[in-house]
């Protein structure tokens, strides 16, 4: 293991506290826990919009907390969900009267805390609904989305319900643009390389050299397809290949992408894979409306790419460009 840090044990600790002495006007923690970060912004009679998961993902999940987006973010240990009572707190924090949304990816210890939180606030008078991220394609078919895993087009559930959130609208508004997003969001990923999880000390699976898995997940889960790496074109055609007809994505329709490098992957690399969604899509009569190209959703140091679309309606459109400013995403 070559990594930049002190211990493996205080690395989630010293990265949290970097976050907060870079960014001290953005966000800040509460109840005493470095774990719990709220944004300095909570703004009263708002709905406050909460996440969480574990660390070893960033700029997901606490990279977007701040103005236009998130409220507050609780995270675990590398790849650990963070406590019920630590969202709790954070809920707490963030709340204003309005009520809080929670938007989090679909994993078991992520759902089981969540629902504990939520149901804690409850008994505090504090409204609580909930909305999850599973658009992975490749973790479940056709039929099958409520087992489908989260990953990168969380981003678009963040952005457009923190955008509708922050003009003042009730709680059940906010819920449902989230709802929309989820519904019409699909990603794919690649991986070429495995990370390793600092207090393991050794990766969390192998890939042997020259090979690729197809549909990974970001936490090393078993992907569609292992086998030789193949020219980029060829690896965004078998991606496009099983999310298209998924939604499925037609003629005519208003699309986003998001093509985000797991960690290892360079924004060349990544150009090169937007170029071919671009070509691929425009000869299917389908139009990119604004493109997002970089790192959304890592994994540590992982290297690959996932491919998210999100088919888009004139409120979404008029979400999607709304402005955001929080310590790792800015969209003036």
């Amino acid at each position: 293991m070559r990594k930049l840090i002190n211990a493996p044990e205080s690395m989630v600790d010293e990265m949290l506290q970097g976050i907060y002495a870079a960014h001290p006007d953005q966000v800040r923690y509460v109840s005493g826990d470095l774990r719990c970060l709220v944004s300095a912004h909570v703004k009263k009679g708002k709905v406050g919009i909460a996440t969480g998961g574990g660390s070893g993902h960033l700029p997901l999940f606490l990279g977007y907390v701040g103005e236009g987006m998130l409220d507050g973010c609780c995270v675990g240990g590398v790849f650990q969900s963070p406590s019920a009572m630590q969202m709790l707190e954070v809920t707490k924090a963030i709340d204003s009267g309005a009520g809080v949304l929670y938007i989090y990816g679909n994993y078991g210890g992520d759902v089981m805390n969540f629902d504990m939180a939520a149901e804690m606030a409850g008994a505090e008078g504090i409204r609580v609904e909930q909305v999850l991220g599973a658009e992975d394609v490749a973790s479940a078919p056709k039929g099958n989305e409520g087992k489908r895993r989260g990953v990168a087009g969380i981003f678009y559930m963040y952005k457009i319900a923190g955008a509708l959130a922050a003009e003042m609208v009730a709680l059940e508004q906010v819920k449902s643009v989230a709802q929309t997003v989820a519904a019409n969001v699909r990603t794919m990923g690649v991986a070429l390389s495995a990370c390793t999880i600092p207090e393991a000390g050794k990766p969390t699976f192998e890939i042997e050299e020259e090979k690729m898995e197809i549909g990974m997940g970001i936490h090393g889960e078993p992907g569609v397809r292992k086998g030789p790496l193949v020219a980029a074109d060829r690896i965004v055609d078998e991606m496009l290949e099983s999310i298209l007809p998924d939604l499925p994505y037609q003629r005519g329709d208003e699309v986003s992408v998001l093509i985000n490098g797991l960690g290892a992957t360079p924004k060349e690399e990544l150009y090169v894979f937007f170029r071919r969604v671009a070509e691929s899509l425009s000869k299917s009569g389908i139009h990119i409306y604004h493109p997002y190209i970089g790192e959304f959703a890592t994994s540590m140091e992982m290297a690959g790419a996932s491919i998210s679309l999100l088919k888009l309606d004139a409120e979404l459109k008029r979400l999607l460009d709304s402005p955001a400013n929080t310590p790792f995403f800015v969209q003036r």
